[in-house]
């Protein structure tokens, strides 16, 4: 089967009852939730596209009161700021996209004031390219945990609940069909779930996997000639 990248946009909801738990990503709640409790160092949670990074971050950000910043945003002017409001808990989302000057110094400020500081990165940091030193230095220090990809269990249960918050009843077969099709991401779960549910609503069929292949292929996937449906990509 040819798959390609949907390109969906949605908006998504990151309260704590959104975020579903399994092998890929309960190390990383455990420490969200572990909070205060932490490590002298900066913690860095790190995964691929899709894997519920920044639903995390915001998750933290709720329940220690930080404030969240992205890396392309992060600048001198923006650390002034956390200064002048004595903000000693911060998040920095895709911190692997910040100017290292202005990171260097959030991280020395969070250290200095006692604080905590969650970086969140599609990498590990040694895998970042760094040219300051100091940087590469406190980076190596950090406590690392891995985020992995949404893995079968979770993606399931995440359109469960999707479709259970639409009063839709979708078979299991329906489930399977969508897992190994879609986008292993949280946004694209919720996303496909609207589709379908405008679709048979359209229609006015249940979402059965004939009509699911149909969206599907709408949006850019199309399942191997002659497949059965249960085809993984």
């Amino acid at each position: 089967m040819v798959q390609l990248t949907l390109n969906l946009h949605c908006s998504t909801a990151f309260g704590r009852s959104d975020f579903l738990i399994s092998d890929s990503n309960a190390a990383a709640m455990a420490w969200i939730e572990r909070w205060p409790d932490w490590p002298a160092s900066p913690l860095v949670m790190h995964g691929p596209p899709g894997c519920g990074k920044t639903h995390l971050a915001h998750l933290w950000s709720e329940r220690a009161s930080a404030v969240l910043l992205t890396g392309a945003a992060l600048d001198e002017e923006g650390l002034a700021q956390l200064v002048a409001r004595h903000s000693c808990r911060v998040v920095i989302d895709n911190a692997d996209e910040a100017p290292e000057l202005a990171l260097l110094h959030t991280y020395n400020w969070c250290w200095g004031c006692r604080g905590s500081l969650l970086i969140i990165a599609r990498l590990p940091p040694a895998r970042w390219r760094i040219a300051l030193d100091d940087l590469s230095s406190r980076l190596r220090a950090a406590h690392i945990v891995e985020i992995g990809r949404p893995d079968d269990a979770l993606l399931a249960g995440v359109l469960v609940k999707h479709f259970a918050d639409r009063q839709l009843s979708v078979s299991p077969g329906v489930i399977s069909f969508l897992i190994r099709r879609i986008e292993r991401s949280f946004a694209c779960a919720a996303d496909i779930a609207a589709r379908l549910d405008a679709a048979a609503l359209r229609e006015k069929s249940p979402v059965t996997i004939a009509l699911a292949r149909t969206v599907l292929a709408q949006n850019g996937y199309w399942p191997d000639e002659g497949s059965d449906g249960d085809a993984r990509p």
